[in-house]
């Protein structure tokens, strides 16, 4: 069996004195392991490095199998996404949070949100919303989805400024009011204005929406915990926009 298509290197480790098995994500056949010969060579290091764009064609003789990759460079990120704090870490976060998903379940969606993403981590502010959408994606793509289109209470699309935990739907301020405090904030770059600014407060908020629902419905039923490179990302987006509050 044999098939090629776009990938974006995930991860890798030793196999053996030479070779690797590479972990990527790839455009249409989900996220893929494959045995690399010679992964560990001068040349292929830098290519399968985590961010990088590539191009990969997976042969075994039953689909089952592991199956071996070749690996062709398409887009070298690395060495950029080594530069900045958020980028170092968001690789990583990223790659942990797609480990959710079932090995060579198909996901076109995140790949491409994947890609945008690599290419947006140097900028904090960006790189901390993006994020933030792509956390809301994974759980949706897990069946664990949040709507936060209208109003639970009153079908109202204004001014939606909580979340529910109990149901993961949006509450309107007015409704919400009376259990703010039991409530999530639903930051405004969230809702249906699109013209506000993912600012550090905002930002806070929206990585305690998406790690309570990450937690509840995808690590503590698995005995797992996030990962903590997705701490280190947080802590870098927040810190380069002045964080005010904690957001854990």
């Amino acid at each position: 069996m044999q098939w090629s298509d776009e990938a974006i290197v995930l991860g890798v480790r030793r196999h053996g004195e030479t070779s690797v098995i590479a972990e990527v994500m790839t455009r249409g056949r989900g996220r893929h392991l494959g045995l690399v010969r010679g992964g560990r060579s001068r040349s292929m290091q830098p290519v399968l490095q985590p961010g990088n764009s590539v191009e990969v064609t997976w042969r075994a003789r039953l689909d089952e199998h592991l199956g071996e990759f070749r690996v062709e460079p398409l887009q070298l990120r690395a060495g950029r996404l080594m530069e900045t704090a958020t980028a170092v870490y968001g690789v990583q976060a990223m790659a942990a949070l797609l480990r959710f998903l079932p090995e060579r379940d198909p996901h076109p969606h995140l790949f491409e949100a994947l890609a945008v993403i690599l290419d947006h981590l140097h900028e904090p502010a960006d790189a901390g919303e993006l994020f933030v959408r792509f956390e809301l994606a994974v759980l949706n793509d897990l069946g664990f989805g949040l709507d936060l289109a209208e109003c639970a209470a009153t079908g109202s699309r204004d001014d939606l400024a909580y979340v529910s935990p109990k149901s993961g739907r949006a509450v309107s301020r007015t409704a919400g009011a009376p259990w703010a405090e039991r409530m999530l904030r639903l930051p405004a770059f969230l809702g249906d204005d699109s013209g506000h600014a993912a600012d550090a407060d905002a930002l806070a908020d929206g990585f305690r929406l998406t790690a309570f629902f990450l937690n509840r419905h995808v690590c503590e039923p698995r005995g797992l915990e996030l990962a903590s490179a997705r701490d280190g990302f947080v802590q870098a987006a927040l810190k380069a926009l002045g964080a005010g509050k904690d957001p854990v």
